[in-house]
């Protein structure tokens, strides 16, 4: 059981006395009531939720005394996660509560926020969208959306309506930092970006992960929960399990076998585990010729990348990929599996696009215990091709890059916003996100933003973004909003074990906090327009807000959130919210099962899959130069990333047991045998430097490495940021280090490159040794 810091009894009557006496004031409580409002207020109640920080979605028991969070715990009678539930979870409270919380709307006066009312952030923000769409154009006024709005349902559906009611292309996401190298691939493979098959992790035989750490990221596009307990079961039923990394990660230490890799050569590992493949004749040509087109070119394709040959960069002996070759063919049931490590290198989307063509040809797509596909509550693959949703093909104004899931890259954003003329970026909305942290060249982007003529952030704390937004707009937390699980679970089914889950809000708002949608609906109104591009939907919906806002007087404006989400239920054929609430851990959904995708929910204009796409394959063209500076570049170093347990991206440093002691930085790991050749010491400060910046590290060392390659943690760099705890920290941010702009983003998908990049490191210039510890 793990404990958010149980107050004594005392405190927690304080507490409790004190939040009694607000709602007294608030709600009109006669006096007659008041004796008894702190045995009111202490009554223990336990609440039933999932966390949204990540894929997970743990379920868990929140134990209350009033409006007091006093224990969050793993929710072991849960239908799918079964009593798991990571340390960020389990103390997710402590972060939101944090002193720092934002509460009320700000307004940046000079070099500070100053505190203002609703109704002046509104009506200045709306009267500035006004003046900026009247006079520069709807693609003026752009839009970030972070990772925290994907795991809410209701909050990136009003932020797009609000951006389809200015009538702006300008739509950018943390997907280009990430993974849209998959979804690019996707949509020109299956016909819809979402589409996307993954490991059937309960029955697999032969699992290859490469680029993924699951056992402390998760998994992506895949909820998974307790990773490690799972590969373990792989290699108990007899099963195999391979890593594939530059570092020998926590992942392969409790299960399976692991292979270095050269950083940023993955595409060459899987041409030649096709090669190989194709040699063993372990392809299923009945399968190719019913329900592909294009395998004859991609054959062609990786006819010259022998395991010998692409052995000479990736460094993987030719008999060790033979071996997994072969024990992947031989598997009952196998399945490829990449994720952030190779999605974020320069060829995220050649990689991705041959894991796919490999996991199909095999006879392992669509078939239990090999990969799958899987059904939502809605088939959302077909829906989006008859509506036109996330399918654009429109170009950006700077780099002409295809539209990927309706948005442009951001690593282009700067120069949308710092090049002039029509369609350049003046204002800009940051939602859930902190760009500031977690683009490339964040260097150069603060600069852009700080030419803005307007920045608005919506977020719950004061990040660095927020740092520099003009209006500053306060949000709920999780815990204090319903919910469903976000569009991967509820609209295509990507679980382990489906399964569905309503939770009601923990606890209430506090100060002037408002829920996303309901922000994006007055902004609408505040700018003259209509929410989703109608002024029906507006007027529909302010009346909706009206009506349920009228029961709770003492309340800040909301739309009656459950109802919107029980609409989507009913619609949907799954019932109401508050029976999906009743079912208080989880209700289990059919299985999954195969022979449910190919010839029956492809979505591409002959219902088959292109496994030769020509975009692809023309960025393939430029493989063998890739191979040649591969070769010229081997002794360079090369920089990865890396995650600890207790981070999550950019915002759980503002917790003091996150960061205590030697964790209160990021440090640059090194592999002995480079650090002598670079004259660095365990504690030694080092300079890592690229053609776009340098920053200074601390150094640790370690074996876990391969020779050549080192480690930075990202989500580091807060700094700037209005977090008392994390701008104490001395983390530096990777992503300064990285390029970005047109000319270096990879070109189907428009991701920058983020990891895998060469480096030069050095012993810091008249640095004194770091012995910096926390106790």
């Amino acid at each position: 059981m793990a404990s958010i810091g149980k107050p004594a009894r005392s405190s927690q009557a304080a507490e409790a006395m004190r939040v009694t006496e607000v709602a007294e004031e608030r709600r009109g409580i006669p006096a007659v009531f008041k004796p008894y409002r702190v045995t009111l207020a202490l009554m223990a109640r336990t609440e039933h939720t999932f966390c949204r920080i990540c894929e997970a979605l743990c379920g868990l028991e929140v134990d209350l005394e009033g409006d007091t969070v006093t224990e969050i715990r793993p929710d072991a009678r849960h239908v799918a996660t079964r009593g798991f539930a990571c340390v960020k979870g389990l103390k997710q409270q402590r972060l939101y509560s944090s002193p720092d919380r934002l509460q009320h709307p700000l307004k940046r006066v000079g070099g500070r926020h100053e505190r203002i009312s609703w109704e002046q952030a509104l009506s200045e923000i709306g009267g500035k969208v006004r003046a900026l769409r009247d006079g520069s154009g709807p693609d003026s006024i752009a839009m970030y959306v972070g990772t925290a709005a994907g795991f809410g349902v209701l909050h990136p559906i009003f932020a797009q309506g609000f951006m389809n009611a200015v009538g702006s292309r300008n739509m950018y996401s943390s997907a280009t930092q990430d993974c849209a190298n998959k979804f690019a691939v996707a949509r020109l493979m299956y016909g819809f970006p979402f589409t996307q098959p993954f490991p059937d992790v309960d029955r697999v035989r032969c699992l290859i992960v490469v680029g993924a750490n699951p056992a402390v990221s998760k998994w992506s596009f895949l909820q998974v929960s307790n990773p490690i307990q799972r590969l373990r079961a792989i290699e108990a039923r007899g099963g195999s399990v391979f890593f594939v990394d530059p570092r020998r990660t926590e992942s392969t230490k409790v299960a399976g076998s692991h292979v270095f890799i050269r950083p940023n050569t993955d595409v060459f590992f899987y041409l030649a585990f096709l090669n190989e493949l194709i040699r063993l004749g372990a392809v299923s040509e009945e399968r190719i010729a019913q329900h592909t087109t294009g395998f004859d070119s991609v054959r062609r394709l990786c006819e010259p990348w022998t395991p010998e040959r692409c052995g000479e960069v990736t460094r993987i002996p030719a008999d060790v990929l033979r071996g997994m070759v072969k024990a992947y063919a031989d598997a009952d049931g196998a399945a490829l599996y990449l994720s952030t490590g190779v999605n974020m290198g320069s060829h995220g989307s050649l990689a991705f696009w041959l894991q796919e063509v490999i996991n199909l040809v095999s006879g392992n797509l669509d078939r239990r215990g090999g990969t799958l596909v899987g059904r939502g509550i809605v088939d959302f693959a077909r829906f989006g091709k008859r509506t036109g949703v996330l399918l654009r093909s429109d170009r950006s104004r700077v780099g002409g890059f295809q539209a990927v899931n309706d948005g442009f890259p951001g690593g282009t954003l700067a120069d949308e916003i710092l090049t002039p003329g029509p369609g350049q970026v003046k204002s800009l909305f940051v939602t859930g996100g902190n760009p500031l942290i977690t683009m490339a060249n964040a260097g150069r982007l603060r600069e852009a933003f700080e030419a803005l003529e307007l920045l608005v952030a919506l977020d719950i704390q004061p990040s660095e973004t927020a740092s520099l937004a003009h209006y500053v707009l306060p949000c709920t937390s999780p815990l204090q909003r319903p919910d469903l699980p976000f569009v991967f679970p509820l609209l295509l089914g990507m679980q382990s074990r489906p399964y569905l889950q309503a939770t009601k809000a923990v606890l209430p708002p506090s100060g002037e906090q408002r829920d996303e949608a309901s922000i994006y609906l007055a902004l609408a109104r505040a700018a003259g327009l209509g929410i989703f591009g109608s002024k029906v939907a507006q007027l529909g919906l302010e009346a909706l807000q009206a009506w349920h806002s009228r029961k709770r007087p003492d309340e800040q404006p909301s739309l009656p959130q459950e109802l919107l989400l029980s609409l989507l239920l009913r619609v949907t054929g799954q019932g109401s919210f508050e029976t999906l609430l009743a079912a208080r851990h989880g209700r289990l959904r059919p299985d999954h099962q195969g022979n449910t995708f190919l010839g029956k929910r492809v979505v591409t204009d002959d219902g088959r899959v292109h496994l030769a796409p020509g975009q692809l394959l023309s960025q393939a063209q430029n493989l063998e130069a890739f191979f040649e500076h591969e070769k010229r570049d081997a002794r360079r170093l090369k920089l990865i990333t890396k995650r600890a347990v207790t981070t999550h991206n950019s915002w759980t440093h503002n917790l003091d047991d996150f960061v205590a002691g030697d964790r209160g930085t990021n440090y640059l790991y090194l592999h002995p045998e480079d650090a002598a050749h670079l004259s660095l010491k365990e504690g030694d400060l080092a300079d890592v430097q690229t053609e776009v910046a340098t920053v200074r590290v601390p150094v640790r060392l370690t074996l876990d490495l391969m020779p050549g390659t080192v480690a930075l943690p990202h989500g580091w760099g807060h700094q700037h940021s209005g977090q008392s705890v994390a701008r104490e920290t001395r983390g530096v941010n990777v992503n300064l280090l990285a390029h970005d702009g047109p000319q270096r983003l990879e070109a189907v998908s428009g991701m920058a490159h983020l990891t895998g990049f060469n480096v030069d490191v050095r012993p810091a210039a008249q640095a004194r040794r770091h012995t910096w510890s926390g106790s």
